[in-house]
This record gives C-alpha cells, sequence and structure tokens, in this order.
C-alpha cells in the first residue's frame, strides 16, 4: 500500500484495473486501518475519475452477495448521499410514492455516515427487519411492490471499512459507489448527486452501462430535486434544467425539509408524510422526485401524467400501504 499511497501523493491517478484491484484487496483486509484511512483521504483532496470509480464499482458488484428477483422491470431511486443538508428522507419516501402506483422498486440504502438517518435507519426505526434471502425479498416486491437492500448485508466486503466511514462522519468515494451497486440491477436508476461534476462522471459512466438512468441535482446543493432552487437533469439524451414552477410546485425553504435532529424525528416524519400528513413541501419534494422516477420509466406517460399517478399513490393511501406490507 506504500507504494499506492506514495503514486497517488504525487498526483497520479489509478487505472481501471488498478483500481478494481485494490478495492478487492481492501475487501480482503490486506492493508491495516491508517493505510485504509490514508487511501480514502487521497479521494477527499481531489475528485475521483472515470476510470477509478468504474474499477471500484466492479470490484464492489464482484464481491457482492447475488439477488435474484426474477424481473428486471426494477425502479430504485437514491441519492449519493453527504450533501451535508440534513433533509428528511426524500428519495425513500419517493420510493413507496412510486411503488404505490404499482411500479416495482428495489430500494438499495443504508445507515448514515455524515447524516442523522439514513434510509436503512429509518426503516429500523418504523420496524422493518432487513433481508438477505432472494424469496423474502420476491415476497415484498410481490406483495408491496417494494423490497429494500440494506447495503452492508449484501456487500460484506465493505464491513471492514464500516467503522472508518462512520469514525471520518465525511463524505467518501464510497458515498459515490453506492448508487452504483444495487445488487438487484435495476433497469431505472434514477441518482441523486451533490455537484454536477460527480454528475458528469455518473453521465459518462451509464452512458457506457446502463440505457433508463436519470441523474438529479439541485442547482443549490442538493443530490434530489429539493425545490429550494431549479434542477438540474441529466438522462440519455441529454441535459435540462428545471423550475420547482415547471416541476408543478412553487419554490420553498429549505428549513421546511430538515429531517429533524434524531432517527425518531425522521421516522416521525417519514410516517407522517405517507399517512397524508405532510406539509405542502414535504408532500412536493416527495412528488417532483416520485414523479420523474416514474417518467423515467417510459412507461407512464410524460411528467404531469406521472405527478398525477404518484399525487394519487399518496392520497390514496397505497403508499403508507406499501409500507405496512412489507413491515407486516
Amino acid at each position: 500500500m506504500k507504494q499506492i499511497l506514495q503514486y497517488l501523493f504525487n498526483h497520479n491517478t489509478l487505472s481501471k484495473a488498478e483500481a478494481k484491484a485494490i478495492l478487492t484487496e481492501i475487501a480482503q483486509n490486506k492493508f491495516n486501518e491508517n493505510e485504509v484511512t490514508a487511501f480514502v483521504t487521497v479521494f477527499l483532496m481531489r475528485s475521483i475519475t472515470l476510470e477509478e470509480m468504474e474499477g471500484f464499482q466492479e470490484a464492489l458488484l464482484r464481491l457482492s452477495v447475488s439477488v435474484d428477483l426474477e424481473t428486471d422491470d426494477l425502479v430504485d431511486i437514491v441519492g449519493t448521499g453527504g450533501d451535508g443538508k440534513d433533509t428528511f428522507n426524500i428519495s425513500t419516501l419517493a420510493s413507496f410514492v412510486v411503488a404505490g402506483t404499482g411500479q416495482k422498486v428495489a430500494k438499495h440504502g443504508n445507515y448514515g455516515v455524515s447524516s442523522i438517518s439514513g434510509a436503512s435507519n429509518v426503516l429500523e426505526e418504523l420496524g422493518y427487519s432487513f433481508k438477505t434471502d432472494s424469496g423474502d425479498l420476491r415476497a415484498d416486491l410481490a406483495k408491496g411492490n417494494i423490497c429494500f437492500l440494506h447495503a452492508p448485508l449484501f456487500h460484506p466486503a465493505l464491513r471492514s471499512v464500516a467503522p472508518l466511514r462512520k469514525g471520518l462522519g465525511l463524505r467518501t468515494f464510497f458515498n459515490i459507489l453506492g448508487p452504483l451497486v444495487n445488487p438487484a440491477r435495476p433497469k431505472f436508476s434514477m441518482i441523486g448527486v451533490y455537484s454536477l461534476e460527480i454528475a458528469r462522471i455518473y453521465q459518462y459512466l451509464l452512458q457506457k452501462k446502463q440505457e433508463n438512468f436519470l441523474l438529479v441535482h439541485a442547482l443549490d446543493g442538493y443530490d434530489e430535486i429539493s425545490l429550494t432552487s431549479d434542477t438540474k437533469i441529466f438522462d440519455k439524451s441529454g441535459e435540462y434544467i428545471f423550475s420547482a414552477q415547471e416541476l408543478g410546485f412553487k419554490n420553498i425553504n429549505a428549513n421546511s425539509i430538515f429531517g429533524g435532529n434524531t432517527k425518531q424525528d425522521a421516522a416521525k416524519i417519514f410516517r407522517s408524510v405517507l399517512e397524508g400528513n405532510g406539509t405542502y413541501e414535504q408532500n412536493a419534494v416527495v412528488l417532483a422526485n416520485a414523479a420523474m422516477a416514474l417518467k423515467n420509466t417510459g412507461k407512464h406517460g410524460d411528467y404531469k401524467h406521472c405527478l398525477a399517478l404518484a399525487t394519487e399513490s399518496l392520497e390514496s393511501g397505497n403508499a403508507l400501504k406499501s409500507l405496512e406490507i412489507i413491515i407486516k
């Protein structure tokens, strides 16, 4: 590792093959904690390259626990995290709204590292039991149109770096990799990114590997459609900017989508929104993200129609029903 670190400290970057090999060796505990911390720190001081990201992605997917959901008609809505905005669990809520329309969702998530409550925190707080068995996940998918893949259970290779990430409490390249390594390999991915620079790397990578992708970035730094500012969207066809008004809503204040100070706060907000007691602002951001994810499938019409489907899912209680089914 010392050679690798010196190479990187001299402002060099890794090839795809080198990145794949090094992350595989990290997963096999071939390096000590100080060496791995130094390696991770390199990518806090400079941006990851396309080749490095591709190598890391291939290593993690190769080492992941396989899952067979017997369908490729799956949506994932996921963010890189690490935007430092401390919002409530918007993408996870949007996933349940999408499930409530009848569209199947394979949501990939983890505990929060740089935030109070990640997807895994809030679902665990609400009573969900994490599952790894493909049959159990298929049962959730059949009954509730959604299943949840808790990342640490499907990426045992990363157990060794979990304490390190938690200890740093900072956004690392593992945040960037998370959305790219869903073991269910969903056909339709909507990924929120915290910077335009990372969005471009994702765009180059996904154009090579996945046809139906959508990247979202709020221009004031959120890794989702936040409605606090304009949103930049990237897909296979190009790049677009949408105002809150063009998405069917008014601009909102950042404080109105704050996620609380504890996991309990996050869970309370989560259930409140699904039970129909969310504020205008909370409902608006969830519906905008759900509608865009539905539109990305190309199966549900234009954005306006997708927004109507998402609104019906939330207001009818179907989104809540999806949550209650998989918790039971």
